[in-house]
């Protein structure tokens, strides 16, 4: 299977703590995405987000700094056991956090759709959360 490596930097206006926060706590996870998530901030935890459709591990966390997960989401034709891997990186700047995400080993037929629904499901309902 071929598969795509995806980078994307996001700006938030919060605190790199906050940030991290927002995606390794599942009421706030839950709360910016609007649908059930269950995730703890434990090394080796395995988490679930959007009811289900995306499922993983924790693999390394610091806390404000870095998330690294295997993810992997319920897309028709996905084998069951492919995981491809997430990084977030966290920096404080000026205005709050400047953001470095990638995913390593996406599905090729996939990489656009997952690409696109970061945005739409994660960076831009957690910008908004951050803000109200």
């Amino acid at each position: 299977m071929k598969t795509k490596d995806i980078h994307q930097t996001e700006m938030f206006n919060a605190d790199p703590e906050k940030v991290y926060d927002c995606i390794m706590n599942a009421e706030h996870h839950s709360e910016f995405t609007g649908d059930d998530a269950t995730i703890q901030d434990k090394q080796g935890a395995e988490f679930t987000a959007f009811s289900g459709y995306v499922q993983g591990k924790n693999m390394q966390l610091e806390k404000g700094k870095k998330i690294v997960q295997q993810w992997r989401a319920e897309e028709d034709g996905l084998p069951e056991d492919h995981f491809s891997e997430v990084t977030f990186l966290f920096e404080k700047v000026k205005d709050g956090t400047k953001m470095e995400f990638y995913q390593k080993g996406i599905p090729e037929r996939h990489a656009k759709d997952i690409e696109k629904g970061w945005k739409d499901f994660y960076w831009e309902p957690l910008k908004e959360y951050l803000e109200g």
